[in-house]
C-alpha cells in the first residue's frame, strides 16, 4: 500500500534503517520482489507473525554477527517515526530483559519492540508446543513494558501504535496523511 507516493514498507524500512542502521522483511517466498528491501524468507509462512518473528531472530543469530537486539516492526504501522523507534532501541541496550515491549491504549505492542537474539531458543522452543500467539510466548521471556511516559512524548496525537487491518483503516490512514498529520 501506498501513503505520499511511496510504500508503507519502504517507509517502515528507511524510519527502521535511520534507527538502527539496517532493515530486513521477513516473508514468504516470492512476496514484495518489486520492492527495493532486503528479505529473508520466512522459516514457517502461513504460521503468523511469531514465526516471522523466530526466523528475523535466527537469522540475526546465525549471521555471525555480535548483534544482541532485533527491532521487530509490523509492516501496517504507518505512524510510527525514526525518533521513537531510535528512543526504543537506546533503551533496550541497558536493559536486563529478553523484550521490550510498549503498552499502548490498544495493549501490549509485540510487533513495536526490541527482541533479544538470545531469546530465538525459547522463543522456538514455545513455538514447537504450538504457541502462536506473540503475547503469550512473551510470557515466557524476561520482559520489559514501557507505558506511555515513554513513548507519549513521541505520539501527541495518539496515532503511533495505530496499524491498518481492514481497507478502512487504509483509507483512514490516507485521510491523516493527506492532512499533514504524519
Amino acid at each position: 500500500m501506498e501513503i505520499g507516493g511511496r510504500t508503507l514498507l519502504s517507509r517502515l524500512c528507511e524510519s527502521l534503517s535511520q534507527a538502527v542502521g539496517s532493515a530486513q522483511v521477513v516473508a514468504p517466498l516470492g512476496r514484495y520482489l518489486d520492492q527495493n528491501v532486503k528479505l529473508v524468507q520466512d522459516r514457517w509462512p502461513d504460521e503468523g507473525p511469531l514465526g516471522g518473528l523466530i526466523t528475523a531472530l535466527r537469522t540475526t543469530a546465525e549471521s555471525g554477527a555480535s548483534c544482541q537486539w532485533n527491532l521487530i516492526l509490523s509492516c501496517d504501522m504507518p505512524f510510527l517515526t525514526c525518533e521513537w523507534l531510535t528512543y526504543l532501541t537506546v533503551y533496550a541496550r541497558d536493559s536486563a530483559a529478553d523484550v521490550i515491549v510498549p503498552r499502548s491504549d490498544y495493549g501490549l505492542e509485540p510487533l513495536c519492540a526490541c527482541w533479544r537474539t538470545s531469546a530465538t531458543d525459547s522463543l522456538q522452543d514455545t513455538f514447537a508446543e504450538g504457541v502462536r500467539k506473540v503475547t503469550e510466548a512473551m510470557k515466557r521471556l524476561r520482559m520489559e513494558v514501557l507505558d506511555e511516559t515513554h513513548w507519549k512524548r513521541f505520539d501527541s496525537a495518539g496515532r503511533l501504535f495505530w496499524n491498518m487491518n481492514t481497507p478502512q483503516d487504509y483509507e483512514a490512514a490516507l485521510q491523516v496523511w493527506r492532512a499533514g498529520g504524519t
